[in-house]
């Protein structure tokens, strides 16, 4: 790992800092943030969530002050009062803080980006906003996938130091997954009834639930683990008996970078209907291109647990009887466009969705279904604005090529 002092005076510098790390703030590559901006208070860390911005509070080390953007009240008085160094939440939530003066960007001495791969269209165009008004904070970036970071990163940390160990050969090819592994869905303080519940489905003889300091010897049936591991500790931990991870939705793209197969924990029981809904609803997780759907069910993440808005949504789907309308209004009212940007120009339903949203001006409840093909992609959208979008969509560059859109009919 590259020496913090050698970042620290990049940051002098004034250039940016890339720290690799699994997208988990108590992971030990995170440790290299704080030598960074212990000198720098006010901090921000923006997330990509509520529950990513209470994360940090456990990691957070004294004598720095740590306060989450619970409500926006608290943060504006502990900020107006200097009552707090290192603050977490979303760039939506700085947005506001600094609309209300709470917040002066002239005073902001270090932004810290935690894992802009889970960001969504909406939340990256908040941050770029934040990131130009506050154009004099040092910037930190932490990132599992900096390979899959690079438009990112040409705009707002360009040419970064980099800390750490980039997830490449000696090819520059993505490392291959370590082992196989199982894992299940935790929620916010729902780690310890996830572990009874992996113990149950696996019934071990003798397990290891594994947190970071925790020796592992081997020869167990499971490993648990209750941190979300690195790869080199995954290979440890893979040495010791058979892996089982314990992780939040949005750290499953890593889960796969690092473990292959990766097959979801079964811990649920029901009757043949119950499984096929299962494994259909998994096999559509696989399929990916989900962007469009995490975006309209964003603000619902905020005031429910995931699991809650998911078991609504398939409600909701039975109820319609043939899928979630992403309005009020029928099929009849939604608009396809055929647009000529597709897979091989690397393009995927987020791309579309920023488009859509920052270039057009769409609503997230205006955009409905994105289907991302090898040589185009087709966009569900409101009827009312179909035009307007394609309109607007027409001349634009996404991916490097310029947008050719059309109404399908």
């Amino acid at each position: 790992m590259t020496a913090p002092v050698d970042a620290a005076a990049a940051l002098e510098r004034g250039r940016p800092v890339l720290i690799v790390s699994p997208p988990a703030p108590s992971s030990l590559e995170c440790a290299a943030l704080w030598p960074l901006v212990a000198e720098s208070a006010p901090v921000l860390i923006v997330t990509d969530g509520l529950a990513a911005a209470r994360a940090w509070s456990r990691v957070v080390p004294q004598p720095l002050r740590f306060q989450a953007v619970t409500g926006l009240d608290r943060a504006a008085r502990l900020l107006s009062g200097g009552a707090v160094d290192v603050v977490a939440g979303t760039a939506a939530d700085f947005a506001a803080l600094l609309a209300r003066s709470a917040l002066k960007a002239e005073g902001v001495r270090a932004v810290v980006v935690a894992w802009p791969e889970s960001l969504g269209a909406a939340d990256q165009a908040a941050l770029a906003s934040l990131l130009a008004e506050c154009r004099d904070a040092r910037r930190i970036v932490l990132s599992w996938n900096p390979d899959g970071l690079e438009q990112f990163l040409e705009a707002h940390a360009r040419r970064p130091h980099v800390v750490g160990s980039l997830p490449l050969g000696e090819d520059s090819r993505p490392l291959p997954p370590v082992c196989a592994a199982r894992y299940l869905v935790a929620g916010p303080g729902d780690q310890e009834a996830a572990i009874a519940a992996a113990l149950d489905a696996l019934d071990p003889r003798q397990a290891l639930v594994w947190r970071r300091g925790v020796a592992v010897d081997g020869g167990v049936d499971a490993v648990i683990c209750a941190d979300l591991p690195s790869r080199a500790e995954l290979v440890v931990l893979a040495a010791a008996g058979p892996v089982a991870l314990l992780i939040a939705p949005e750290q499953l793209p890593y889960a796969r970078s690092i473990a292959a197969p990766l097959s979801p924990l079964g811990v649920a029981r029901g009757g043949t209907a119950a499984r096929q809904a299962r494994a259909a609803i998994a096999e559509r997780i696989e399929r990916g291109d989900l962007a469009a759907e995490l975006a309209l069910l964003a603000p619902l993440f905020e005031r429910y647990d995931a699991a809650e808005v998911a078991a609504a949504a398939y409600a909701a789907g039975r109820e319609v009887g043939s899928g979630i309308r992403e309005t009020g209004g029928g099929a009849a009212e939604r608009a396809r466009i055929h647009v000529n940007v597709g897979k091989k120009d690397k393009a995927a339903a987020k791309d579309l969705v920023g488009a859509l949203i920052r270039e057009v001006g769409l609503s997230r409840d205006d955009i409905g279904r994105i289907d991302v093909k090898e040589m185009h992609s087709m966009v569900e959208v409101a009827g009312p604005v179909a035009e307007r979008a394609v309109a607007r969509l027409s001349g634009l560059m996404i991916r490097g090529r310029r947008v050719n859109a059309r109404l399908e009919r």
